[in-house]
C-alpha cells in the first residue's frame, strides 16, 4: 500500500474494524487497520489513541467512506403483509 492513507473509519475495538476493513476488501479497496496490537496490549489505549483506525489509500477514500456509510443505513425490507 502507498505511504498516503487515509483514516475513514475509527473502532473502538479490533472486531468492528477488521468488519469494515473486510467489507472494503470485498469491495475491491485495499485496507489496512492500524494500532489493532496496540489496544490489544494496553487496557485503554483505543480509546487514549483516537481509536484503532482502518485506512485507505488517498485515492480511494470517497468510495470507502460512501461503502462505510451506505452499509450503516437499515436495509429497506418489505412490510409484513397479512395473509
Amino acid at each position: 500500500m502507498s505511504d498516503s492513507l487515509v483514516t475513514v473509519y475509527r473502532a473502538l475495538n479490533p472486531a468492528d474494524a477488521q468488519l469494515i476493513r473486510s467489507r472494503l476488501d470485498a469491495a475491491g479497496i485495499a485496507a489496512e487497520v492500524a494500532h489493532e496490537l496496540s489496544s490489544l496490549s494496553m487496557e485503554g489505549y483505543a480509546l487514549a489513541a483516537g481509536g484503532i483506525r482502518v485506512q485507505v489509500r488517498a485515492e480511494d477514500a470517497a468510495e470507502a467512506r460512501a461503502l462505510i456509510e451506505a452499509a450503516d443505513q437499515p436495509a429497506d425490507l418489505p412490510d409484513d403483509e397479512e395473509p
